[in-house]
């Protein structure tokens, strides 16, 4: 099966030829084996829903020359609380992406897109495991105000890739192991996965999860309402989400900056020593969140190329579980796994419902 990936994101387009066969392992019936051809369609400005017609004309002439597809798959944004699956791409979906919830945000445009295209090559367009994945258990919904819930705000379609490689990696089906996946970059989500199912999560950006390049990580109540009276609402947020973590302890968030400085750079030291207890710690409660002891840790992300930061995390936890380091994101290959195994039957794709309007 042939799989055109596209990826939309502020600065480019990324693009993929998806080469997806079955796994000759007879034991994990749902592995599959992708082979990737990359590119990418670098743009000027972030894109926008008028874009999508001259995009998906780039598209098309900047891949005339592969393989013919089977399908094209998408990025998923934010199309209200869904499963986790791949979802075919109807008119109706790609309208409310473009107009919903967050409709600036790239990743919205990536269904859109695909149907484009898809529609220009005769083929089906997918989404799969979009940004608005919601399966959180209702306890932990329950934030202890009685109105007040917590929703599903994670790296979901990188973290569901990589528990599903995890599982497979201890030789488990993902439908039938327990995992916990942290992912570790500029911002950072800790998300606990149960038969195949993200049950809980630590929230991401200024919604939760350990600090990362740019995230500050959680704050006790009071520091948040002086940063609130300090900054603005806004100005928090920014903070919150992209203005704390290393950036803020050490003055920088790059990380081939922060390894090469951190044997004699006390800030980066403290930093790091930070980094980790915050990581080992989430990690820790979303293993509480589990019905028993996980089959496995995974750290992701491009955090978790930093080997000796990683290296101290799996000390701290190994006793738990096996840790795996699976670094950086696969979100292209996520995307084309997802259409394969709808492509080769191994999964049924999942029907799409407009949301109800709030209040109705």
């Amino acid at each position: 099966m042939i799989a055109h990936v596209i990826n939309p994101g502020t600065s480019g387009v990324k693009l993929a030829c998806a080469v997806i066969e079955p796994s000759a392992n007879p034991a994990l019936p749902g592995q599959l084996r992708v082979t990737l051809t990359r590119d990418e369609l670098p743009l000027d400005a972030p894109p926008t829903a008028a874009d999508i017609p001259g995009l998906a004309q780039r598209i098309l002439t900047r891949t005339q020359d592969w393989a013919a597809p089977d399908a094209i798959v998408g990025r998923g944004g934010l199309i209200g609380k869904v499963s986790a699956g791949t979802y075919p791409v109807t008119p109706e979906l790609a309208e409310y992406a473009v107009q919903g919830e967050r409709a600036q945000l790239p990743g919205n445009l990536g269904g859109p897109l695909a149907l484009a295209v898809a529609q220009e090559r005769g083929v089906p367009a997918y989404i799969v495991d979009p940004q608005s994945i919601d399966e959180l258990l209702p306890e932990a919904r329950e934030t202890g105000l009685r109105g007040l819930r917590r929703g599903a705000q994670f790296h979901a379609l990188n973290t569901r890739v990589v528990a599903r490689r995890a599982a497979h990696e201890i030789g488990k089906r993902f439908p039938e192991s327990r995992i916990v996946v942290a992912h570790l970059g500029a911002t950072t989500s800790v998300t606990a996965f149960e038969n195949g199912r993200a049950i809980d999560t630590s929230g991401t950006g200024p919604d939760g999860g350990p600090m990362g390049a740019l995230q500050s990580g959680p704050l006790p109540a009071r520091m948040l309402l002086a940063l609130v009276r300090e900054h603005g609402e806004d100005g928090a947020l920014h903070l919150l989400a992209a203005g704390g973590g290393f950036l803020s302890l050490a003055g920088s968030a790059n990380l081939r900056d922060l390894e090469a400085r951190a044997p004699s750079d006390p800030d980066v030291q403290a930093a790091a020593a930070a980094f980790v207890h915050q990581v080992c710690r989430a990690i820790g409660a979303l293993t509480g969140a589990l019905s028993g002891r996980p089959d496995a840790i995974a750290i992701t992300g491009g955090i978790a190329k930093w080997d000796d930061l990683v290296d101290r995390i799996e000390r701290r936890l190994a006793w738990i579980a096996p840790v795996l380091v699976i670094p950086g994101e696969l979100e292209l290959e996520a995307l084309a796994e997802g259409a394969g195994r709808v492509l080769l039957g191994l999964e049924a794709a999942r029907e799409w419902k407009a949301p109800a309007p709030a209040g109705s």
